[in-house]
């Protein structure tokens, strides 16, 4: 419980499955990281991704003390994620995207690290579509780290932006007037073009051939 400072359980909601890669942005003292671990078994495999060096040691202690195997921690920002493309089944956080200052950036970034057919399952804050960035602005300055939410409709237009379909947000509870928890649920076509294929074929002489 000390390793938890989120607004959700993203790690039940993204439906996790033996053998799966999951990667947890934003994640802190590492306890979705942990409990991702467990639900993929020794087979798959969970990394955490946070850029302080004092959240990165403590969650790297509570996986000592948990007997994980199966996690690493890497220190980055979600903005440019370290980690090679396609590598990953599915993609959490816990109340983290609406923390960044280019959230198009970080949707981008999971859009890419991302299998075809993988999805993402985060636990976040939104904004009702009828409030205006200052009434945002202004909710958050009494209600902590809120004010840098997206509303429904803009989070919704920025997953689809990034490429992804299935796109669905579904409000858990009310932190302030018009601002709410949520679920965010989409998932990258398993027919979407790979990265791998289109950065072979724009080297130079590249035809993904020889």
């Amino acid at each position: 419980m000390l390793a938890s400072l989120g607004c959700g359980n993203p790690a039940a909601v993204a439906g996790l499955r033996p053998g799966e890669v999951v990667l947890d942005l934003g994640s802190g003292g590492g306890i979705d990281v942990l409990l991702s671990a467990k639900r993929v078994g020794p087979t798959g495999k969970a990394y955490g991704l946070d850029m302080t060096e004092e959240m990165l040691a403590l969650a790297r202690r509570n996986a000592t003390e948990a007997g994980a195997r199966n996690v690493e921690f890497l220190k980055g920002q979600i903005e440019q994620i370290p980690l090679p493309a396609e590598t990953v089944d599915v993609v959490i956080s816990n109340c983290v995207v609406n923390l960044s200052p280019d959230k198009e950036a970080v949707l981008a970034e999971t859009f890419r690290v991302l299998r075809p057919g993988g999805r993402i399952g985060i636990s976040d804050v939104v904004a009702e579509d009828r409030l205006s960035a200052a009434e945002r602005a202004e909710r958050g300055g009494w209600t902590g780290c809120i004010a840098g939410a997206l509303s429904i409709g803009e989070y919704e237009d920025l997953l689809r932006a990034a490429g992804f379909a299935g796109v669905g947000i579904t409000l858990t509870h009310e932190v302030a007037d018009g601002m709410h928890g949520a679920i965010v649920a989409a998932q990258k076509p398993a027919d979407a073009p790979s990265v791998l294929d289109a950065a072979i074929a724009a080297a130079p002489g590249g035809s993904g051939c020889c």
